[in-house]
């Protein structure tokens, strides 16, 4: 191979980054564990000697597999980390359209591979065992054939298709009576108002009887060490949190999960809510006040509020 040859395939492999993060999030729910399967991986890319390399026909193919192969063991020692973590774990909530597939042309594709990022989604797959959540993955949202899947995940093709089948069942009954978009985001609307005038009337008008909010501090920030339920107790800790920081904006987020709340505090998002609403009423509050599962949402321009300030 000669230089210029290389120095091509050199940026093609890294040229794929975004694509290895986007299914390695998918994969493991958060930005930090997302990265570091993407290093590990192009660290095994790199130990190839350069025949091994040159033999690989399509560098995307091959690192897909290495980073899914790298995820499957994460997801493996994933539950025994989780036992140290301080109160409830979620996967880490991001911006609407931050990893989507390039394939994705058709606006309800666009919509639906969205969703698969979604924090309703990736509590859903959290829930699966590991070769669950690496069938359906690749091959409903990264149309990778069973046959490729099964040589990743150590199953035969056939098995490999029971066990998207059984993830994509547990799918379909989370999205069972899922509000519309306009649904959603019209009761949105309307928590995000009365939580910023600390209406707690108008908060429980919102909230499903049964609702539970979980938040996730990692031991970092304050948080409810336990999920809190019942309209009532959401609503009052959801105004008692605004109470406590009274410079706190509320502002609305569009986030996969369709409109959510992002709290903001001098010129940084401090909290970002994501919620699932049906028949009229918020069902889940999640609520993600982990500073290092905000970082994606504090690398941008400026607040809206100080926008608005500032002109």
């Amino acid at each position: 191979m000669t230089p210029e040859e290389r120095a091509g395939l050199d940026a093609e492999v890294l040229g794929e980054r975004r694509h290895l993060m986007s299914l390695a999030f998918r994969m493991l729910g958060t930005i930090s564990d997302a990265e570091d399967a993407v290093q590990e991986t192009y660290i095994r890319w790199y130990r190839l000697t350069e025949e091994e390399r040159n033999a690989i026909r399509v560098p995307r193919a091959w690192l897909t597999r290495a980073a899914s192969r790298v995820c499957l063991n994460v997801l493996g020692s994933a539950r025994h980390r989780r036992e140290r973590y301080v109160g409830p774990w979620l996967p880490e909530p991001i911006p609407a359209h931050a990893f989507p597939v390039a394939s994705a042309e058709d606006p309800q594709e666009r919509a639906t591979l969205d969703d698969s990022v979604s924090t309703a989604l990736l509590v859903v797959l959290d829930s699966m065992t590991p070769a669950e959540r690496v069938s359906f993955i690749l091959h409903d949202v990264f149309a990778m054939p069973f046959d490729e899947i099964a040589s990743i995940v150590g199953r035969s093709a056939a098995a490999c298709r029971q066990l998207a089948a059984s993830a994509r069942r547990r799918v379909q009954q989370q999205r069972a009576g899922r509000a519309t978009k306009a649904e959603h985001d019209a009761v949105v609307k309307a928590f995000a108002a009365a939580a910023q005038g600390g209406d707690i009337a108008g908060l429980i008008a919102v909230l499903d009887p049964d609702v539970e909010l979980r938040s996730d501090g990692g031991g970092v920030v304050t948080a409810a060490l336990r999920p809190i339920l019942g309209a009532d107790k959401v609503a009052r800790f959801i105004a008692g949190l605004l109470r406590k920081h009274p410079k706190t904006v509320v502002l609305d987020q569009e986030t996969p999960d369709g409109l959510g709340f992002a709290l903001w505090n001098d010129g940084r998002i401090m909290s970002v809510a994501t919620l699932e609403v049906a028949a009229g009423s918020i069902t889940n509050v999640r609520l993600m006040r982990n500073p290092n599962k905000l970082t994606f949402w504090n690398t941008g321009p400026a607040s809206p509020a100080e926008e608005t300030e500032s002109g």
